[in-house]
């Protein structure tokens, strides 16, 4: 196969572990980022990267040494507290030697990744536009170019999902309302203590509270709710104080303790909805397009979205790397990852409900 033209749209964590192994491979590529920068905005929380997917991928892309440099094997302690009274009910702690799901923070990972891609390979500040299936990238400030292949790791919301199919992605009927608690060992020690050295869960009612330690001492929590979509009409999330009370009025009952997380936040509230993409969720094999990651097979966050972008990516470089032309490799590799997707997808549907219901040890495995 003649050296291909591709472009990669999203410098997400698919979209960058598939530029990884395509330089590994000799093969030229450019990524198209509509941030302006790599540190335009936070990224997000810890992520438990996976022995059987995420893990796997980054042996792919050599860099299974620089994630276990980076890795809290200690993030994988898992702590249930019963709602009324605070009480633990689970508290998993890893084995010694347990390796098979460390946490890492997403930050932090897709650092690793931009550190080891040719200097240009990311184009900052080039947000999307339009995709034809002739391989036509239109850009917002009106230029174009043209690509043997453009992949689709722009995630949720994608432009290039747009030309390979008409699905959208839908509300599912829970909402995240995330905040955060900074420095938490020495400003918030009491619910530092909560959390352990991972993550708490306590549930109920259709209502969960989870926190989430990042290597930074940083407490990242989420107020979780099955609600319509217009719950928050009327709400002003830029004035915290009205949210804050808001959440307090709507798990009133719950032990003082664990409302403290609200009570007790630093910075404002970020609204979340959760969407989905219909399960099953194909498309007609296009040669010059294809998706990755949210991009192809958005899925309630139930820890298996970044592991499936991975290895999404580096299947897809290798694939081409290997094939004889760029419509063999786009097959070869949709071929795997669809079905895999899709029985996944299905998994993390019924998942989501098991999410908001009383059992705490639902969450546990």
């Amino acid at each position: 196969m003649t050296f291909p033209r591709i472009a990669i749209a999203g410098a997400g964590l698919g979209g960058l572990a598939c530029a990884r192994v395509l330089q590994l491979h000799g093969l030229d590529v450019t990524v198209f980022e509509q941030e302006a920068a790599a540190g335009a905005r936070p990224q997000g929380g810890t992520l438990d990267i996976h022995a059987d997917t995420g893990q796997v991928a980054l042996r792919t892309a050599g860099l299974h040494d620089r994630f276990r440099a980076l890795a809290r094997p200690e993030g994988q302690q898992m702590r249930g507290l019963d709602p009324h009274t605070a009480e633990a009910v689970l508290d998993e702690l890893p084995a010694e030697g347990d390796d098979s799901r460390p946490e890492i923070d997403r930050g932090q990972l897709r650092g690793i990744l931009l550190d080891v891609l040719s200097p240009g390979t990311v184009q900052w500040g080039r947000p999307v536009a339009d995709v034809t299936e002739a391989g036509r990238l239109t850009f917002a400030d009106g230029t174009s170019a043209e690509f043997d292949l453009i992949v689709g790791a722009d995630g949720a919301w994608s432009r290039v999902r747009r030309a390979l199919t008409d699905v959208r992605p839908e509300y599912s009927g829970v909402t995240f309302v995330e905040f955060g608690l900074d420095d938490a060992d020495r400003r918030h020690p009491a619910l530092a203590a909560l959390t352990g050295r991972g993550s708490m869960m306590t549930k109920a009612g259709g209502k969960a509270l989870f926190a989430q330690r990042t290597s930074t001492g940083h407490i990242r929590c989420y107020a979780t709710f099955y609600a319509p979509e217009d719950w928050a009409a009327g709400l002003d999330f830029a004035v915290a104080d009205a949210v804050r009370d808001h959440l307090l009025e709507r798990y009133a009952g719950w032990h003082p303790d664990l409302l403290a997380y609200v009570r007790e936040h630093d910075g404002g509230f970020t609204h979340r909805p959760l969407h989905v993409l219909p399960v099953p969720h194909a498309w007609t094999t296009t040669p010059r397009l294809t998706l990755l990651g949210d991009a192809a097979h958005l899925m309630p966050p139930l820890g298996v979205g970044a592991n499936l972008a991975l290895l999404d990516g580096t299947e897809l470089a290798t694939a081409l790397a290997t094939a004889n032309s760029v419509e063999e490799a786009v097959r070869r590799y949709e071929a795997g990852m669809l079905p895999r997707s899709i029985e996944t997808a299905k998994a993390c549907a019924s998942g989501l409900h098991g999410l908001l219901s009383d059992d705490l040890r639902s969450m546990a495995a």
